[in-house]
């Protein structure tokens, strides 16, 4: 991204991410590449006089103050593209939690070989899997499971019933969803409308005993409590979490003893493959905005007409 973002500008790494530091930087800056735990501010954006292109290095860019952005018409572009590993990365959370691999490993390793008749695994076939948000990444979840036999359920508001049928999908509302799957996973975007929206109204409604898989954002669920509390309830009875509310989370949480929570370092969507298509794109299309071309993934298109 570097070799490419330097045909057309001097690139700095910023060495903080934090506002102060930032400002102190966009004196002549023309792009602003947001990462990490980085963020674009609206002070930020309005501060940078030259300020021509932003890049997201991913999917979502909930870090980037997108309505500042456009106040000054300056496109967002980001990568989309990299969502292949996000599905990869959700599917190997919920096959570790189906086939309870942690514990036949801590029995493998103990030597309590008889203990594996407490190891009563479950399966992928005949089961339903719930994917909230049909966008690429939960669509090519669902690619990835079509050939276990499953059932696969789909909510989206933003996709019609019947919409997805060809694929495989059936679109229903998320009450339903929650009522009949038996494993869920989320790929939402964050928003107004998603922020929290895993509460425990919404556990409430979840097919007793299900699995549930977050690796879309931290803050979709309302907090760690409640779905910990799902967990010793048993209303779930797996949790896989790429993301948290807080990150890094509080490591001294009761849910990161239970074992039936599997975790990743908000880090399957870092694939090796995922990252160099990302940043390759990225940079590519913020080179195409400041020489007077399109790009070919932008948030706020509206700001080149």
């Amino acid at each position: 991204a570097i070799d490419i973002l330097e045909e057309v500008a001097l690139v700095q790494i910023s060495p903080s991410t934090d506002e102060e530091t930032m400002m102190g930087l966009l004196e002549g800056t023309v792009g602003i590449v947001v990462r990490g735990e980085g963020k674009a501010t609206a002070r930020m954006i309005d501060a940078a006089e030259d300020l021509a292109v932003l890049g997201r290095p991913g999917v979502g860019y909930d870090s980037v103050d997108v309505e500042a952005a456009t106040a000054r018409k300056i496109p967002l572009v980001y990568a989309p593209i990299g969502g292949f590993a996000v599905a990869e990365g959700a599917l190997a959370l919920l096959l570790t939690l189906v086939k309870k691999i942690p514990l036949c490993d801590e029995i493998v390793k103990s030597g309590e070989w008889q203990r594996r008749y407490e190891a009563k695994t479950g399966d992928m076939a005949d089961h339903t899997l719930g994917i909230i948000g049909l966008g690429r990444i939960g669509r090519y979840l669902a690619r990835l499971v079509t050939p276990f036999g499953m059932t696969i359920l789909g909510s989206d508001p933003y996709v019609e019933p019947g919409a997805l049928s060809e694929e495989g999908i059936e679109v229903v509302s998320l009450d339903e969803l929650l009522k009949r799957s038996d494993y869920i996973s989320t790929h939402t975007p964050l928003n107004d409308e998603t922020r929290g929206f895993i509460n425990r109204d919404f556990v409430a409604k979840i097919k007793r005993g299900a699995i549930l898989i977050n690796t879309s954002r931290g803050n979709v669920v309302e907090s760690l409590d409640v779905v910990a509390e799902a967990l010793e309830s048993g209303q779930l009875s797996g949790l896989g979490l790429d993301v948290f509310p807080d990150e890094p989370p509080d490591s001294d949480h009761r849910i990161f003893r239970d074992a039936r929570c599997v975790c990743a370092p908000h880090l399957v969507g870092v694939s090796e493959a995922a990252m160099d298509r990302m940043f390759r794109s990225m940079a590519k299309d913020m080179v195409s905005v400041l020489q007077g071309r399109r790009p070919e993934f932008c948030v706020n298109p509206e700001v080149l007409e």
